[in-house]
């Protein structure tokens, strides 16, 4: 029982050397690439950078504990953080100690909520948002994200929460575009640009081997913040301060624990950002988490991992982060840094730890342009307008509200952005199972199988109708069988019998009982008589006791080729000597 809310004592019982010495490979390499990432998100967030190294050990060393995921990186990520500066920066003003008390507030009730979902085994209202919708969301947000990070790359003042805003106050400011900043932002951001795909080949072509040479690829953030900040030192030291924007003083030591502001107007206030959060967080820790998962053929449980990034989150609102969940990124580093058991996050917790000890005053001089350029390079990878096309290709409802939410998010922001996602998700879902798929069947010739008859060549018997439903029934389709059946028993004046087949049927609630009893009870009065046929135990259990089944005018029927012998049979047996041939017509 301890195991399912504690993995760790399951994995520790295993832990050995050769594990001990794979999890320190992969803290190390992660490591290297959080320092960057952790003072970049801080300041996309707009919050101070040690802020991003504080939100970068605790949440960690939580996971650890509670998570179920060996490869899974939890930490600051770049959605998180602009959805974190949406919500904030209508309530105070950025580097106020209100702004980071509210952010502080918004992780702690977003931490709140996940441990609640997660109690309650809510893991499944993730399915609710679509891959679409999920999908062009992150793709806009990237937009957002690049585009906010524009003006420290000028050096520059520009504020807006979407696209446009963006647009025009960078239009407006363009003029006062700092020379060196834009240098040295623009160098940096080509530099990343270029090491993501062509540093590992140009070391490997000089003899380093594939393996170290994939290493040092991903220390080129680290390379690019040393390389800058040296550049900015000498500057200040010849020009003097102000010629660049630099993060400034960081202060050393490790966060002293604290509680949030408990205020609830507060909390009333981000309530629902911290939902938003606690949603599209873990929608993505949960995708990145099954998917390396699922390359090591392991497990995870979707609601202990609600209940760990719950954890993580107040972990980093208690030492004085912001919110936390599974990047990607470097999620996908961990794995391929050979990550054996979550004790490679507490690793990179530790070393994270000593980095906010010792090296912050380093970070003094480390131009902001140079965090912008580590964000833009990172957020674009995000970005997949090439999958808009393929899904309209595939399905228009879903490209229609794969493209809506992406003009939405950049038209109006972040959060207008996912409630609209959320709001046509459920209207896609509610949409499609409210016309489910129905088919009228007819017998395969030589076979007990019956097949839709617009797609086989089957035979039908004139005064029987078997309509075959491909879908659970209730409220929302209820009706629409309704007019199936209707339309059916008007079309064919010569019908005796309507056989409802229900192989596809695993529940059926009580709105769409009514729609049963008013389908016999038409019928009925049409004199024609309705039949089951292939009905489920469980949907049997609960239509037992019913008024609808007491009452039926027909039967029951175990399969449809029971149904068919009863109704038909010197057609069905005619049918069942037939030599069986290609059934299938290509139907448009």
């Amino acid at each position: 029982m301890l195991n399912r809310f504690f993995p760790i004592l399951d994995w520790v019982r295993r832990y050995t050397g050769e594990t001990l010495s794979a999890d320190l490979v992969a803290a190390v390499i992660v490591t290297i690439m959080l320092i960057p990432q952790s003072l970049a998100y801080a300041l996309l967030a707009g919050l101070p950078a040690e802020v991003g190294l504080y939100a970068s050990i605790a949440p960690l060393i939580v996971y650890a504990i509670f998570g179920t995921s060996s490869a899974l990186a939890v930490g600051p990520v770049a959605v998180a953080s602009l959805m974190t500066a949406a919500a904030v920066g209508k309530l105070a003003e950025q580097g106020s100690p209100e702004y980071l008390g509210a952010a502080i507030a918004l992780t702690f009730l977003s931490g709140l909520m996940l441990l609640a979902m997660g109690a309650m085994r809510l893991g499944f209202l993730a399915s609710f948002l679509s891959h679409p919708v999920i999908s062009g969301f992150i793709s806009a947000s990237g937009i957002i994200i690049a585009a906010s990070q524009i003006r420290h790359l000028l050096g520059i003042d520009a504020e807006g929460h979407n696209l446009l805003d963006l647009g025009l106050s960078i239009a407006r400011h363009l003029g006062e575009t700092s020379l060196t900043t834009l240098l040295i932002g623009g160098a940096a951001a080509a530099f990343l640009f270029w090491a993501r795909s062509g540093l590992k080949p140009f070391l490997i072509a000089r003899g380093v081997t594939p393996k170290l040479a994939a290493i040092l690829a991903r220390t080129g953030p680290v390379a690019v913040v040393v390389v800058t900040t040296l550049i900015s030192a000498l500057i200040a030291g010849i020009a003097g301060d102000g010629v660049l924007r630099v993060v400034g003083t960081v202060p050393s030591g490790l966060p002293v624990p604290s509680l949030p502001p408990l205020d609830l107007l507060l909390w009333a206030q981000i309530a629902v950002p911290a939902l938003l959060i606690s949603v599209v967080g873990y929608v993505e820790t949960i995708s990145v988490a099954q998917t390396l998962a699922a390359k090591r053929r392991q497990r995870i449980d979707p609601d202990q991992e609600l209940i760990a990034l719950g954890g993580a989150n107040l972990g980093a609102a208690l030492s004085g982060g912001f919110p936390v969940t599974g990047g990607f990124a470097r999620s996908v580093v961990n794995f391929d840094a050979g990550a054996a058991t979550p004790a490679a996050g507490a690793y990179t917790a530790v070393l994270m730890a000593l980095a906010t000890l010792t090296l912050t005053p380093a970070l003094y001089y480390l131009p902001k342009a140079t965090l912008a350029a580590t964000i833009i390079v990172a957020v674009l990878s995000l970005v997949d307008l090439k999958a808009l096309p393929r899904t309209f290709a595939y399905s228009r409802a879903d490209g229609a509200a794969m493209a809506a939410t992406i003009l939405v998010t950049l038209a109006t922001g972040v959060e207008t952005g996912i409630l609209a996602g959320v709001g046509l998700s459920l209207f896609l879902h509610l949409y499609r199972s409210s016309r489910p798929h129905v088919a009228i069947v007819g017998q395969v010739p030589g076979t007990e199988h019956f097949r839709n008859v617009k797609r086989h060549h089957v035979v039908t018997a004139p005064d029987v109708v078997t309509i075959r439903v491909d879908e659970s029934l209730y409220f929302a389709n209820a009706r629409f069988l309704e007019d199936v059946v209707q339309a059916e028993v008007a079309a064919n004046p010569k019908l005796a019998h309507v056989v409802l087949m229900c192989p596809a049927v695993n529940e059926i609630d009580a709105s769409a009982l009514e729609s049963l009893e008013a389908i016999a009870h038409r019928l009925r009065d049409s004199g024609v008589t309705l039949h089951l046929s292939e009905v489920k135990g469980p949907v049997m259990d609960r239509l037992g006791p019913t008024h609808f089944l007491r009452d039926l005018t027909g039967v029951v029927f175990l399969t449809q080729c029971d149904a068919m012998r009863a109704l038909a049979p010197a057609l069905t047996e005619r049918t069942l000597a037939a030599p069986r041939r290609e059934t299938l017509r290509h139907t448009g």
